[in-house]
């Protein structure tokens, strides 16, 4: 069995498997929708009102996408190898032809395909629910690597919480103690005025990946990456292939062969 073989038979075993947890397919799509809905449809966004939730509905588009990228892969990737320990499926692996980066790439690549689909109708639910408007240009199409990478990196940090923390119960907390921060130190919902100024924002890849998607689907962020000298999408995302690169190689390292 070919190397490509081997990935491809275990992503398609990877999705089945989670099309059969309903509790976890029906959270995937159902839990950036209720952020929506309650943020962006019930509080709605205040333009020049001040605070927090101030900016135009189309700013908040990264952040919302964000979230999805961000949490899902965390706590699923996470459950995923610590479901792997307490059932010694690692030990097993090590009997197969089927190296430790191969299992986790082809996690990634069914992480990726469920968030694209959750993205996807996370947009529409946007567009049609809070009435922010995409800036359509040719660099639009630049979304869907954003998302894939940020995927990819944010899978990698799962599975090294799986393989050093100790319960799923362990997962979980963990999960939501990095992914909690993250989301609200990195310019996704809170715009970087409004952050201390010596706080480390480029330490963090959740602000490139924000970054990126926002100059890509929101109209007004020209005129802010000119003000805050953010040099354009295309750099935001070499750095985030550069972080999840070195991730991803750390990650597929921490995953256990033996328990």
């Amino acid at each position: 069995m070919g190397r490509l073989t081997r990935i491809l038979a275990t992503a398609t075993a990877g999705r089945h498997s989670f099309l059969r947890r309903r509790t976890a397919v029906f959270f995937t799509f159902f839990f950036p929708a209720i952020i929506v809905v309650i943020f962006g449809v019930l509080v709605q966004t205040q333009s020049s009102g001040g605070g927090l939730f101030a900016e135009e509905p189309g700013w908040y588009i990264a952040g919302y996408l964000g979230v999805v990228v961000l949490f899902t892969p965390l706590s699923r990737v996470g459950s995923e190898v610590s479901r792997h320990r307490d059932t010694s499926q690692f030990e097993k692996l090590a009997t197969t032809p089927l190296r430790r980066w191969e299992w986790l790439l082809a996690q990634t690549l069914v992480n990726t395909s469920v968030i694209g689909v959750a993205s996807l109708l996370l947009l529409a639910l946007l567009v049609f629910g809070t009435g922010a408007t995409l800036s359509v240009t040719t660099e639009l199409a630049l979304v869907v690597p954003f998302v894939a990478i940020g995927t990819a990196l944010f899978c990698s940090i799962g599975a090294m919480l799986g393989s050093f923390t100790s319960s799923q119960d362990g997962v979980i907390a963990a999960s939501n103690g990095v992914a909690v921060p993250l989301l609200f130190l990195s310019e996704a919902f809170v715009s970087s005025e409004m952050l201390p100024g010596w706080l480390p924002l480029e330490l963090s890849p959740m602000t490139y990946l924000t970054r990126g998607i926002r100059a890509v689907t929101y109209e007004g962020s020209i005129e802010s990456d000119v003000i805050y000298g953010n040099p354009g999408p295309y750099l935001d995302l070499l750095i985030l292939c550069l972080f999840t690169t070195v991730v991803f190689v750390v990650a597929a390292k921490s995953l256990p062969q033996t328990d």
